[in-house]
């Protein structure tokens, strides 16, 4: 495996410690359980290995992983094919067309990354052969017992008879492992105490009164600015009740949380990361394993009870050596052990002027993978066609059979009028902004 061309794909000058720690131990297929923060790497951690094993002789699926959320699937799915490499992968959730999914699992893959239930779903209707798989990841394994995937990992481990490596990784140290793991002589690497593994997070305390919380969170995104930032509540009727607030406002915002169809979901996420919306708003259930880039301040509209959701939370920021900040909107009466009581006060008074548009606005194409459009092709069709500057295109990103691109605010509306009546590849599609 030619580890240094990987590099350069993935524009890293090497691995960092924690990976070169998982890559050794897990060497000869040693099983392992790594334990490290979010935001510190875990996934190149666990991929290095698994593309170890890779054969390119063999057919059928050759890695299992398993991931708690759609999300992250994705999110491992990208990073796989940044690493630029021969081996196909696929991707299979909750929420996705199973036609297509079935589709893909005809040509086998050599990584399938899945969530449990649907993972389930294709054993059952028997549309992959687990007998061909040696490896298996766990990923954000404590996150999966968490939300109930017990029995279905457990069915899906029983299933292959195979395996050669298991690895296992979680962002917090576990009391006990389960049997069905099947974990052998596993070794532990554990970065969770490592000093330089603490993020470097200025916690800072907004104080408030009931009756004035919303407009306290207003005040404070106003100070705050156009900085990319998550507002983390603990309910889903806060998210959409803070949405709303901010629509009224002129404030470009996103939301997230498990009430929403998946294509609001991702969609939410692709905005968030091209810089059309710099606010996202989210129940925890954005507290780990999303790649969400360069998130500068965290904002607790609402603590959680325990302070393990409220360490997860902060780990969206100051990722990778970087500093960010976490406001904690509070009033008097409360109190949380893992709050310490000379934790510093901001001053959010005086500050009501909302953040300026951000720079791109995202635009739908009614086209993608299944119909042989890519990256290129949009950005061919957007500067030919569409008379853009290269300056004028954000980040592209191609599904199945749509795609999205970010394209400078100020140029959307001339873009669609040029573009109502021409072809991409030979097809008319439809294009419009992404609401």
């Amino acid at each position: 495996m030619e580890l240094e061309s990987i590099y350069q794909k993935l524009q890293i000058q090497d691995m960092n410690q924690m990976q070169k720690s998982a890559y050794k131990v897990s060497e000869n297929n040693t099983d392992i359980v790594l334990l490290s923060p979010t935001g510190s790497g875990k996934t190149l951690a666990f991929l290095f290995p698994v593309l170890r094993n890779l054969k390119k002789d063999v057919q059928g699926v050759q890695a299992l992983i398993l991931v708690p959320a759609r999300e992250l699937a994705l999110q491992i799915e990208q990073v796989f094919k940044a690493m630029g490499t021969d081996f196909k992968v696929s991707v299979c959730y909750g929420g996705h067309d199973k036609k297509i999914e079935v589709n893909n699992l005809t040509e086998a893959p050599a990584i399938l990354i899945g969530t449990p239930g649907r993972v389930v779903y294709h054993l059952r209707n028997n549309n992959f052969d687990p007998a061909t798989i040696r490896t298996l990841v766990l990923d954000e394994f404590d996150k999966a017992l968490e939300l109930g995937f017990h029995d279905d990992m457990e069915f899906i481990i029983g299933s292959l008879k195979n395996l050669s490596q298991r690895i296992l990784t979680s962002a917090t140290a576990m009391d006990e492992i389960p049997e069905f793991t099947g974990l052998k002589n596993e070794k532990t690497v554990d970065f969770l105490k490592l000093n330089e593994a603490k993020p470097d997070i200025q916690l800072k305390r907004v104080m408030t009164i009931p009756e004035e919380k919303l407009d306290t969170l207003f005040n404070l995104i106003c100070k705050i600015g156009n900085k990319r930032t998550l507002i983390f509540c603990n309910h889903r009727e806060a998210v959409d009740r803070i949405s709303e607030l901010l629509r009224e406002k002129g404030i470009d915002r996103e939301t997230f949380h498990g009430g929403m169809e998946q294509d609001e979901r991702e969609r939410a996420l692709l905005k968030f990361r091209n810089d059309s919306a710099r606010i996202l708003i989210t129940t925890d259930l954005a507290s780990r394993g999303l790649d969400v880039p360069e998130v500068e301040s965290i904002v607790h509209y609402q603590l959680p009870p325990k302070e393990d959701a409220f360490i997860h939370r902060n780990g969206r920021t100051a990722r990778m050596n970087a500093k960010g900040f976490a406001y904690l909107i509070m009033t008097e009466d409360e109190n949380f052990p893992f709050i310490k009581n000379n934790t510093p006060e901001e001053s959010v008074t005086g500050f009501s002027k909302a953040p300026g548009k951000t720079p791109f606005q995202t635009v739908y194409i009614s086209a993608g993978k299944k119909d042989k459009v890519n990256k290129v092709d949009i950005v061919g069709y957007l500067i030919k066609k569409g008379e853009l500057q290269k300056e004028d295109i954000g980040l592209i990103e191609v599904k199945d059979t749509t795609s999205y691109v970010a394209v400078a605010r100020n140029k959307v509306n001339p873009l669609l009028k040029k573009l109502a009546n021409e072809k991409l590849k030979g097809k008319k599609v439809k294009m419009e902004v992404a609401y």
